[in-house]
């Protein structure tokens, strides 16, 4: 599913319980919003991923928004080396922010 900024502007009371900021390859960031709607992927107008020069410029485009918790995630590299054995490797995720309790 996907969601773009005016979609989430419209919503009676947006609250993102998860707003995980996928690292591609290092280069561009894009933005998973998870709430009571389920997971939906920040996008534009035209239905493509939107992206973004850093994980500030999520945080910043968003900073209007109630976010419970906010999480950098890394895909692993390293199971796409040259002769390695195809693995399910977990991504690393680093926690940024979280409200308290």
């Amino acid at each position: 599913m996907r969601i773009t900024l005016d979609e989430l502007k419209n919503l009676e009371q947006p609250v993102i319980d998860l707003l995980e900021i996928l690292s591609l390859e290092g280069q561009q960031y894009m933005a998973r919003l998870h709430g009571p709607e389920g997971m939906k992927v920040l996008s534009d107008h035209k239905g493509q991923t939107r992206l973004f020069r850093s994980a500030w410029q999520i945080q910043d485009t968003l900073s209007s928004y109630t976010i419970r918790e906010t999480q950098v995630v890394h895909p692993s590299a390293y199971h796409e080396m040259i002769g390695m054995a195809p693995a399910d490797i977990e991504p690393m995720r680093i926690q940024v922010q979280r409200q308290k309790s």
